[in-house]
């Protein structure tokens, strides 16, 4: 099981690293606004977030996702097609659930539609390269 969550949070912290990508060309583009992770952590920590609070709040939150499919899936390997769901997944979760919940960003309907465009390009992309991290570590 400790070996199963190791991996995963590894394989999750790749994919967060692909995600930000995603979520930086769209910074560039245009289309962000401000970014979620800083967003949420202010939110969280009830005043200024920084650069780095922000960036270790998105890498612990994509690791513990990465471990967490890691573990139900009990080390074996995940399809790109069920990756591609769970990052969906994790982006209606939070874009459509807790985080306007908390008030840290709007549901997804009232948001800036480019910064939405950009997140559920990016949860895509976490979830297609988590899945593929996990099967080559498996």
């Amino acid at each position: 099981m400790m070996r199963n969550l190791l991996r995963g949070a590894a394989a999750g912290s790749m994919a967060t690293t692909a995600m930000s990508t995603v979520m930086l060309a769209g910074d560039r583009l245009g289309l962000m606004g401000e970014q979620p992770p800083k967003r949420i952590v202010r939110r969280v920590r009830g005043g200024k977030a920084s650069d780095a609070a922000a960036i270790a709040g998105h890498f612990g939150f994509g690791a513990g996702a990465g471990a967490l499919l890691s573990l139900l899936s009990r080390g074996r390997s995940v399809p790109g097609w069920l990756g591609a769901a769970y990052g969906l997944g994790i982006w209606a979760a939070s874009y459509q659930g807790w985080l306007p919940a908390i008030g840290a960003m709007p549901p997804a309907h009232r948001d800036r539609p480019g910064r939405q465009a950009v997140m559920i390009a990016g949860h895509l992309v976490y979830g297609v390269t988590l899945a593929r991290s996990l099967r080559k570590a498996t």
